[in-house]
């Protein structure tokens, strides 16, 4: 029945900061009225089991009654959400924050405001002010891969381009990325112990398996694509590299794997293609 009650609003309304995620203005709100975020949100929507999923799963008609409570337009609420991004570009969105921007991100009591730059697995810089962003847990560790900061630049944009704008080029960039940190073989063999070492990015961006053995970093698998902060230009760099080289950097890149994994990425890398071919031939008809 509370679904059909009319939505009154807030008596006391806390500004949003800029790029402020939905989850975090509601938990400020929360705190100033003195109750769990949860109940906060259940005010407005009860069928949401978590406030989490008001960052990622809330429809049209939830959306416009959460505006009715916090007094914003739907638009606005929308845009500080991940309701608009991808499906796949979700895989690049961590359940928590993973760094922050020492000039955008706000001082302030507990709870500190979470932007959506925060939760970002693809970001590197900040989307407000350009700033390289530091690792959340405030140490500043330079990443090993600065050789490669215009390329990784440049797969930033592709992936924020795909999970904000909805736009890529031939291919997805998530998928890229998921692709390259698949495991891949070296020669001679390395003992069993080492196997999770090599990665397809590594043939690539050969500092990397140097890097990964030295610091005892347990990369993640293809599923949930985020790389430590200081590991993540060599991902982004290796998106772009495979991007830009086009559909046949692929079909070299299988010829590092064996076995199950190699028929895995092999069907994977050729669906891509195929929908490259696709892409490509309905725009040449275009022009036709």
């Amino acid at each position: 029945m509370m679904e059909n009650m009319p939505l009154l609003q807030l008596p006391v309304l806390l500004s949003p900061y800029t790029d402020e995620l939905l989850s975090s203005w509601i938990s400020r709100h929360a705190t100033f009225y003195a109750v769990p975020p949860l109940v906060m949100l259940r005010h407005c929507l009860p069928e949401v089991r978590s406030v989490r999923a008001a960052d990622l799963h809330v429809s049209e008609d939830q959306a416009v009654r959460l505006a009715s409570m916090f007094a914003i337009e739907p638009a606005v609420l929308r845009r500080m959400t991940f309701i608009d991004v991808p499906k796949s570009s979700h895989r690049l969105l961590a359940a928590r924050p993973t760094q922050y921007c020492t000039r955008c991100s706000p001082d302030g009591p507990e709870p500190a405001p979470i932007l959506r730059s925060q939760l970002s697995g693809w970001r590197i810089t900040c989307p407000l002010c350009g700033d390289l962003l530091r690792a959340e847990n405030g140490r500043e560790v330079p990443s090993p891969f600065g050789q490669y900061r215009l390329a990784a630049r440049r797969g930033e944009k592709l992936l924020d381009d795909e999970a904000e704008r909805g736009n890529r080029t031939w291919t997805s960039p998530v998928e890229i990325a998921r692709l390259l940190l698949m495991r891949r073989v070296i020669w001679p063999l390395p003992r069993e112990h080492e196997l999770w070492r090599y990665r397809v990015l590594g043939a690539i961006i050969p500092d990397l398996d140097e890097v990964v053995a030295a610091g005892q970093v347990n990369l993640p698998t293809p599923a949930k694509p985020i790389l430590p902060l200081q590991l993540r230009p060599a991902l982004l760099a290796g998106v772009a590299i495979v991007e830009r080289a086009g559909p046949e950097m692929l079909r070299m890149l299988r010829e590092h794997m064996m076995g199950d994994n190699k028929v895995r990425f092999s069907d994977a890398a050729e669906n891509m293609i195929a929908q490259a071919g696709e892409l490509r031939a309905s725009g040449q008809m275009q022009l036709i």
